[in-house]
């Protein structure tokens, strides 16, 4: 069994080489099969440098270098794409996240869910004991993880954790871009993998500073709007544009016969029949092009996975 680690960095030269001792120190004592890819991330400090030199002095670390600061979701798809694995675990490079709880999630993982009895497929770590500032990032953290839970049917007390499990198949299958990484337990619970959590020992920070702002929360509630839309009527976008597109329609015609057969109002009445009939096109027609590059952009991109199968395919 070979087991992926995938870590993402950007200016944590000062974390880098004890991360890398930490991981060696678990998979030595696990007897654990591994290689360690790390992801340069647009690093304007040496942190590429102390990557090459871990990759030269040990055959199963591995390196990638953006040409520029792309973000944390590039730098985890990059490195899914590379994994090998058949379990890849991720955590972030400022040894906040301990190796040592990479057992625990491993272990998990061969747990079985009491909803169907299948084996879980992604552990999200849980930081239920955080070593950050309450009011900036504690309480804000929650109110984003309570919200997530409610708009997806996916309760987990930390999705952004960077400490998370997986199966190889999961990370081969759910895509990401822009800031997508915090929800990929949505992502494949959407796909039908199992899911769930574990608590996690979360450590201060030790070196450099962090890289999360206020802004963060902003753009994570628009994305989380992307995710209910896509996990939801991602592969029927005319479902919801077009069932807007007809109320509008409904709403026009009404106004239009009120125009012609009411009392009052007729000019207004016609001005908002018009109004909500070209709104109604618009969103039609929206819903039409929509499934157009659906179905024409990616033509490879299953709309179902398979868990499990009896036979195998013949090859020719």
């Amino acid at each position: 069994m070979l087991l992926s680690i995938v870590i993402p960095a950007r200016n944590e030269e000062e974390s880098l080489q004890e991360l890398y001792r930490q991981i060696v120190e678990v998979a030595t004592q696990n007897d654990y099969t591994l290689e360690i890819i790390f992801i340069d991330d647009g690093s304007t400090d040496r942190s590429w440098e102390v990557i090459e030199r871990l990759s030269a002095e040990d055959s199963r670390v591995r390196g990638l270098r953006f040409r520029r600061n792309f973000g944390k979701a590039a730098g985890l798809s990059a490195g899914f794409a590379e994994a090998q694995g058949d379990f890849v675990i991720t955590l972030d490079a400022d040894l906040q996240d301990d190796p040592h709880e990479i057992p625990h999630l491993l272990a998990k993982l061969e747990e079985t869910s009491a909803h169907d009895g299948r084996k879980y497929d992604v552990v999200s770590g849980w930081k239920k004991k955080r070593n950050d500032p309450r009011f900036l990032k504690v309480i804000p953290s929650r109110i984003f993880n309570g919200r997530i839970g409610w708009m997806t049917g996916v309760h987990l007390h930390d999705h952004n954790c960077g400490m998370k499990a997986y199966r190889s198949a999961v990370v081969k299958e759910v895509r990401m871009y822009g800031e997508m990484h915090r929800f990929v337990p949505v992502l494949a619970a959407s796909r039908g993998f199992r899911v769930t959590e574990i608590p996690v020992q979360h450590r201060a920070r030790q070196f450099g500073v962090s890289k999360y702002g206020f802004t963060r929360f902003v753009k994570g509630f628009m994305d989380l709007l992307t995710v209910k839309f896509l996990t939801t009527w991602g592969g029927r976008p005319q479902h919801p544009l077009g069932t807007l597109g007809l109320l509008s329609w409904a709403v026009g015609l009404l106004a239009l016969l009120w125009s012609i057969f009411g009392p009052i109002g007729r000019m207004a009445s016609c001005v908002v029949a018009v109004g909500c009939m070209v709104i109604g096109f618009q969103f039609l027609l929206t819903g039409l092009l929509s499934e157009l590059l659906i179905f024409y952009h990616d033509p490879d991109q299953r709309g179902y996975t398979i868990s499990e199968r009896t036979d195998r395919p013949n090859k020719t």
